[in-house]
Formats: structure tokens, C-alpha cells, sequence
């Protein structure tokens, strides 16, 4: 993982985990935050999520996801192009 970084991209469509152009591990989102951090939906993006990340991005993850559930974090990027609203949280 590239400098130790997680990014969360949300506002897609669906939800992936994957790598960024530098190797930085990027997670997109659908639905409103921490609306859609249900038990079962968490559950379900870590399945997702260790079949691309390594142990310690999972763990920075877990700590991501846990800090967004409980509606903290960064201050999120919001950027809007012909009505499509994407946000982004970089940790």
C-alpha cells in the first residue's frame, strides 16, 4: 500500500475495492455515509476488500470504516459534475 494510505471514494454506482494509478489502495461506495455502514453491508465490503487488500491495509481499513460508521473522519472532498455527486475521504 502506497504510503501507508486508504482512499474512500463514494458517490458510485456500485461498490469495488481497488488500486489507484500509485498502488493506493481506492474503495468506492454507493449509497449515503454512514447510512449504508449497516452490519451486514461492512460485513460484506470486507469480504470484498480482502480479496485485494493485504493484512495491514485490512486493519487500516477496518479502522476506516469504523471511523466513518460512526459519522467521523476527514473533512470529505465533494465534487459535482452535471448533477453526479462524488465524495471523497482520504486517510
Amino acid at each position: 500500500m502506497a504510503g501507508g494510505k486508504v482512499l474512500v471514494v463514494h458517490g458510485g454506482t456500485t461498490t469495488a475495492v481497488v488500486r489507484g494509478r500509485t498502488g493506493e489502495s481506492v474503495v468506492l461506495l454507493s449509497g449515503e455515509l454512514p447510512d449504508v455502514l449497516t452490519d451486514a453491508s461492512v460485513a460484506e465490503l470486507l469480504d470484498l476488500a480482502a480479496a485485494v487488500l493485504g493484512g495491514e491495509e485490512m486493519q487500516l481499513f477496518r479502522r476506516c470504516l469504523a471511523t466513518l460508521r460512526r459519522g467521523e473522519g476527514p473533512a470529505p472532498r465533494r465534487i459535482e459534475v452535471d448533477g453526479a455527486v462524488l465524495t471523497v475521504y482520504a486517510d
